[in-house]
C-alpha cells in the first residue's frame, strides 16, 4: 500500500479547495445572535435573509482574499491553486455585494452607512492583522467576538428599522460569553501545544480567560439586584462552564479530547446561554 501510495503523483490526489466557513466557534458566534434576535423582535422582516448570508459571505471570504494579498503584495511563495482561491473570493464577494444591496435598499441609510462603516473598517483589520500573524493577540480576540456577534444589531434593524434598547443588552452580554469562551479555547489550545513540547504552557490567555470569568460573575450579580433571573443564570452557567474547562486543562487526560467535541460542548453552552438571555429579555 505504502508503495502504491507513492507511485501516485501528489497532484493526481489534490482537489481543489472549498474556502467555506471553517472556524466553527467564529460561525456560531455569528449566527446565534441573527436567530435569537429574529426570535426576540417578535416580528419578521424577508430582508434578514439578506443579513445571512452576507455575514456567511464576509466570513468565508477572509482566507482567500489573505491569501491572494500575501502573495500579491508581499512577495509570498504562490500559494496553490490561486485561481481556485480567486473564484472564490469573486464568488463571495457577488454574494455578499448583492446581499448588501438589499440591505441598503431596505436599511434607513444613516444606520446603514454607520453600520457599513464599522463592518469595512473591522474587515480591514482582520486581514492587516492576519497579513502580519497577530491573529493571538488578545486584544484583537476580544475585539473579534465583538464584531461577529454585531449580527444581533444588524438583525435588529433589520427586523424593526432601529437598534432597540434590549438588543444593546443582548449585544453586550454575548459578547461577554463569545470573549471568554474565545479566551478559554486558546488556553487550551496552549496547554495541549505545552503537553505535545513538554514545556511549560503559555499563561497569556489563561490569565485572561480568568479576567473575563471575574467579569461575567459581576455581571451575573449585578443581574441578581436588577431581578433578571434568567440573565444571572446564563450569566452564571457561562462563568461555570468555561471555570470547569479551565480546570480540566490541568489534566493531561482532558487535554487530549479532541477538539471537535471541545467544540460541541463549547456550542451547547452557547446555545443555552443564548435561550436563557432571550427568555430573560423576553
Amino acid at each position: 500500500m505504502q508503495t502504491l501510495a507513492l507511485a501516485i503523483p501528489a497532484k493526481a490526489s489534490r482537489r481543489p479547495k472549498a474556502y467555506l466557513p471553517r472556524e466553527h466557534g467564529a460561525t456560531a458566534m455569528l449566527l446565534t445572535p441573527i436567530f435569537s434576535v429574529a426570535l426576540l423582535a417578535r416580528t419578521w422582516h424577508w430582508s434578514e435573509l439578506a443579513v445571512l448570508v452576507a455575514a456567511v459571505a464576509a466570513l468565508s471570504a477572509k482566507d482567500p482574499a489573505v491569501l491572494l494579498i500575501r502573495q500579491r503584495w508581499m512577495g509570498k511563495q504562490k500559494p496553490p491553486q490561486p485561481s481556485t482561491a480567486l473564484q472564490w473570493l469573486f464568488g463571495w464577494s457577488v454574494v455578499l455585494i448583492a446581499s448588501v444591496s438589499i440591505l441598503l435598499a431596505t436599511w434607513p441609510l444613516k444606520a446603514f452607512f454607520a453600520v457599513g462603516a464599522a463592518i469595512a473598517t473591522f474587515g480591514c483589520l482582520v486581514i492587516l492583522v492576519n497579513l502580519k500573524n497577530r491573529q493571538r493577540s488578545t486584544l484583537f480576540q476580544i475585539a473579534s467576538a465583538a464584531a461577529l456577534t454585531s449580527t444581533s444589531l444588524a438583525t435588529c434593524i433589520t427586523a424593526l428599522g432601529s437598534i432597540a434598547s434590549w438588543c444593546w443588552w443582548f449585544w453586550g452580554l454575548i459578547a461577554m460569553q463569545a470573549s471568554a469562551g474565545i479566551l478559554v479555547v486558546h488556553a487550551r489550545l496552549d496547554a495541549r501545544i505545552a503537553l505535545r513540547k513538554a514545556v511549560a504552557a503559555s499563561q497569556q490567555f489563561r490569565r485572561a480567560a480568568q479576567v473575563a470569568l471575574a467579569l461575567l460573575l459581576c455581571a451575573a450579580v449585578a443581574a441578581v439586584v436588577l431581578r433578571r433571573a434568567s440573565i444571572a443564570l446564563a450569566l452564571a452557567l457561562a462563568a461555570a462552564g468555561y471555570a470547569f474547562d479551565l480546570v480540566r486543562q490541568k489534566d493531561s487526560i482532558s487535554l487530549q479530547m479532541p477538539l471537535t467535541k471541545v467544540g460541541q460542548q463549547a456550542l451547547l453552552l452557547s446555545i443555552l446561554y443564548s435561550a436563557l438571555l432571550i427568555a430573560g429579555l423576553w
